[in-house]
């Protein structure tokens, strides 16, 4: 399969980089076509790994992953919305507004969110909101855990989240651990599930971390 990823931070590289591991084509999509970043990336992982812009990324794709931080997730998305029609776009972005003094809040409200954001920006896409209560190692390694934690898909196109949670199980997630929790507004309840994660990173110590569901047997 061909995929696109968008950004060039540590959460574009894990996942595609895990996602050529897995025999798939990359492109790194990126604002400028002579972003560094990306043609180190490319360079490193080979024949299966490309870059280019965003748009370049996205028309290149069958699957696109956005990597793109919060506040530039609308941004990188609009630029290359001619491309995402009709493609299932993974967004794994979290709109975090780090305030001094403070812990980060959302710049989103309670009342919206990213992932429907982004759903409005490029309306013919098909987005799901997946992976972004973990940390990219996670995302990438889940067995790197003990016990059976979970990620959560939403989105509106309930082929979009089935075509998802089955890549999601190429990166090692159980169908059983890929929660469906239906339509893209609970990307309002995952992204505010962030503000919770960035407390316990710091209690913990680090960002190796995950939650799991415990119900009656």
């Amino acid at each position: 399969m061909r995929i696109g990823v968008l950004g060039t931070g540590i959460v574009g590289a894990t996942l595609g980089s895990a996602l050529v591991d897995r025999g798939h084509e990359v492109r790194m999509g990126s604002r400028s076509a002579d972003n560094p970043a990306a043609a180190e990336w490319s360079r490193e992982r080979g024949a299966s790994a490309s870059a280019g812009i965003f748009a370049d990324a996205a028309a290149f794709a069958d699957v696109v992953i956005n990597c793109v931080s919060g506040a530039g997730a609308v941004a990188a998305v609009t630029s290359a919305a001619q491309e995402l029609a009709g493609k299932l776009l993974i967004d794994v972005s979290n709109p975090l507004e780090h305030v001094a003094g403070g812990p980060p809040t959302l710049f989103v409200g309670v009342i919206d969110s990213l992932g429907e954001r982004i759903q409005r920006a490029v309306p013919d896409a098909r987005v799901v909101k997946a992976l972004n209560t973990v940390n990219c190692t996670v995302m990438v390694d889940p067995g790197r855990l003990a016990g059976d934690h979970v990620v959560f898909v939403c989105g509106d196109d309930p082929e979009a989240r089935s075509q998802a949670g089955a890549l999601l199980g190429e990166l090692g997630w159980p169908p059983e651990r890929v929660l469906d929790i239906g339509g893209l507004a609970g990307a309002r309840a995952t992204e505010a599930y962030i503000l919770l994660w960035v407390r316990l990173m710091g209690l913990l110590g680090g960002a190796d971390f995950n939650v799991t569901l415990a119900r009656p047997d």
